[in-house]
């Protein structure tokens, strides 16, 4: 299928990279940017054909796919437009900002008979690959207890530009709570209840990267918090998600079983190690990992979603997982800021 990818900022490379060079069922034929020649730079360095207005990418008849890796606040707008054209969508995660604008852009999908993918990929990489099968082979037994630790001094200190990540729709837990949140839903299954309280430490944060050096950044949504969730299954999950903290002992995600425990690698990232730690066993044992995308293969997501519209089945990085997700994470937001418990009422898709 041939794609039209929207946004050629920090994340695009490794997808244009991926796009163009790894994957066999991908097509790039055009690239737009609000910054025309970031455009232009990116069809240059790939070998994309065309540079296009996004007006122009949406009336192309030969695109079949949009790829958004626009900013969070841009992705509901330009996944309406997509699907309004009739183009499959796949999106950077998150899905939209908010529940109300996820469930339109699902309908508006159903409606047109059009596919919705969203990132994070990586639950398709060799290391959740191989979690995935360890706990379909019983080896940990049935799972009662999971955590997740997302814990960074903030993207200010690297990202060439950060201010978006501290705005309404952005902070730890939208950011990189996908990551987290989807591999744990993949892996035990849907969420049903959660809780959360959070707190904004620093009201101003200093750019320490290049180019915005110096300036100034007004924090307008949570950068430390931690949640509790309540999985369909009956276990019960910990998480924190921090712009606000330094260093940290602590695993990615850790799966508690009745037999024993895994340790999962980080759901950023698509290889181990995978480590197991069996009932009455001395020590962990790391998982020889043979599954394939076990480097960053981002753009993974959008290969398999073609490849399941060719053959009617629903992607596993679907929109209907986003959405799920994307509630859980305004969930708990809910919570932060009204002090209570938010109830689920979307549910997983069904295999």
């Amino acid at each position: 299928m041939k794609i039209g990818v929207v946004g050629c900022g920090n994340i695009s490379d490794i997808y244009l990279k991926n796009l163009t060079q790894v994957f066999s069922n991908t097509q790039v034929v055009g690239v737009c940017d609000q910054v025309e020649e970031k455009a232009h730079q990116k069809a240059r360095k790939y070998d994309i054909p065309q540079v296009m207005t996004l007006d122009q990418m949406l009336s192309n008849p030969k695109i079949d796919v949009v790829l958004n890796i626009t900013v969070p606040k841009a992705h509901y707008e330009i996944n309406r437009l997509a699907l309004e054209a009739g183009k499959h969508i796949y999106c950077e995660k998150p899905l939209c900002i908010t529940n109300a604008e996820a469930k339109e852009i699902m309908d508006l999908a159903a409606e047109k008979k059009l596919q919705v993918g969203c990132a994070p990929d990586t639950i398709l990489g060799a290391g959740i690959q191989t979690c995935k099968e360890l706990i379909e082979r019983g080896e940990i037994g049935p799972i009662i207890g999971a955590t997740g630790f997302m814990t960074c001094p903030g993207h200010e200190w690297w990202h060439p530009d950060p201010d978006f990540y501290y705005r309404k729709g952005g902070g730890p837990l939208l950011d990189m709570g996908p990551y987290y949140l989807t591999a744990l839903v993949y892996l035990i299954g849907g969420i049903s209840r959660v809780q959360g309280m959070g707190s904004i430490p620093q009201a101003q944060r200093v750019i320490h990267s290049e180019p915005k050096k110096g300036q100034m950044i007004d924090v307008e949504t949570p950068t430390h918090i931690t949640a509790l969730m309540a999985f369909d299954q009956g276990c019960i999950g910990t998480m924190i998600m921090s712009f606000d903290t330094w260093y940290t002992h602590l695993p990615f995600i850790e799966l508690y079983g009745s037999k024993g425990s895994i340790c999962v690698p980080d759901p950023n990232s698509f290889g181990g190690p995978v480590w197991i730690r069996k009932a009455h066993e001395k020590k962990w044992t790391e998982v020889p990992i043979s599954k394939p995308y076990n480097t960053n293969s981002r753009g993974l997501g959008l290969s398999e979603m073609i490849d399941s519209i060719q053959k009617g089945m629903l992607p596993i990085s679907s929109g209907e997982m986003a959405t799920h997700v994307l509630e859980v994470m305004n969930g708990i937001l809910t919570c932060v800021e009204k002090k209570n418990d938010h109830e689920i009422r979307t549910a997983m898709p069904k295999a």
